[in-house]
């Protein structure tokens, strides 16, 4: 969001011929700008390959191998700069659905995305991210059915597929369980784990219990959020008076806030201390929630945020970057 002029993908419509090889360059350019501002971490549109798996349309089907050479190139290029990639494929990828064919386009999409990231020879970081799916009324049966599901996914998609627990659904034990009957690496999520916690597990024990789901030697990740907090407002009117009604809407706290609450981050980092693992903002700001983190973390944690390598001799530039980008109002009455 630092730079409106960079898109994440090809979005134009099938008649005009979208092709992955121009993602692939608005992601290089996308790169340029990540390192930039020393960003480390991309999550690549779920769009990337545009109806690369639509059945009705065989024309897109041939452009992931057509990329090649373009593939390897962005790869290479992600590694020299040590930014590391992954997809988070749509809510339409669902494999624990009752429904074969269902099951059998999720499986397709999760093949086309896992043979992108090798062909970008990327390491087994480069991850596919997914829910657990649905509840269908069963949540022990549907979670047994995702299990018996994996193992006959293609290679490629089980390799790099990594499973997260949500908000509403499947809770961090839920998904403990299936990597018990799988071995499928798992994902913590700091805002799911507070949402949907039935069995009241311990934060630390459970985010330990899910880095060590990753094999020695590959860095696993986190996703962290805060939850939307603003007041919003309603607004009806009455058909036959044309009356306006305003009431106020309290959040929903499975909603992501635009930024990252400072206080909540570092309380939960400083609760993590002595476990490695790489961070995912997932942030309606996007790059300017990280942008704006930085500088937060040195004023009000800077244990904390020499935890990511940041020192109090760059507060000056990193609130430079900041606000290069955003304008820090001060608060009304000089507060």
């Amino acid at each position: 969001m630092a730079r409106d002029d960079l898109k994440s993908n090809d979005s134009r419509r099938a008649a005009s011929n979208p092709h992955l090889g121009v993602s692939l360059g608005y992601v290089d350019a996308i790169l340029d700008h990540l390192v930039r501002h020393d960003i480390r971490m991309y999550r690549m549109s779920s769009d990337l390959a545009p109806y690369a798996t639509h059945p009705d349309m065989p024309q897109f089907h041939t452009m992931v191998r057509e990329s090649r050479d373009a593939l390897k190139a962005l790869g290479d290029k992600a590694r020299a700069l040590d930014i590391r990639l992954s997809f988070h494929p749509s809510q339409y990828v669902v494999l624990n659905s009752p429904d074969p064919e269902l099951v059998r386009k999720s499986t397709w999409d999760l093949t086309s995305q896992a043979e992108m990231l090798d062909l970008m020879e990327l390491g087994p970081e480069a991850v596919l991210v997914i829910h657990v799916g649905g509840t269908y009324g069963d949540i022990p049966e549907s979670r047994a059915r995702w299990a018996r599901v994996f193992p006959t996914l293609p290679e490629p998609v089980r390799r790099r597929l990594v499973l997260e627990h949500d908000d509403l659904r499947f809770s961090a034990a839920d998904v403990l369980w299936i990597h018990n009957e799988t071995g499928v690496r798992l994902i913590f999520d700091y805002q799911h784990f507070w949402c949907l916690n039935p069995e009241q597990a311990d934060l630390r024990e459970t985010l330990k219990a899910i880095l060590a789901t990753w094999p020695q030697g590959q860095q696993p990740k986190i996703h962290f959020s805060s939850p939307r907090t603003e007041l919003r407002e309603k607004v009806t009117i009455d058909k036959a008076t044309r009356k306006k009604t305003v009431k106020p809407v309290a959040p929903i706290f499975t909603g992501h806030a635009d930024f990252i609450n400072p206080f909540e981050f570092a309380t939960f980092l400083r609760t993590a201390q002595g476990l490695d693992f790489d961070v995912m903002l997932e942030a309606k700001a996007k790059d300017l929630a990280l942008l704006r983190l930085r500088p937060d973390l040195l004023r009000y944690a800077p244990d904390v945020a020499g935890r990511f390598g940041l020192r109090a001799t760059e507060a000056a530039q990193l609130e430079d970057q900041s606000d290069a980008v955003m304008v820090d109002e001060p608060m009304p009455g000089g507060a």
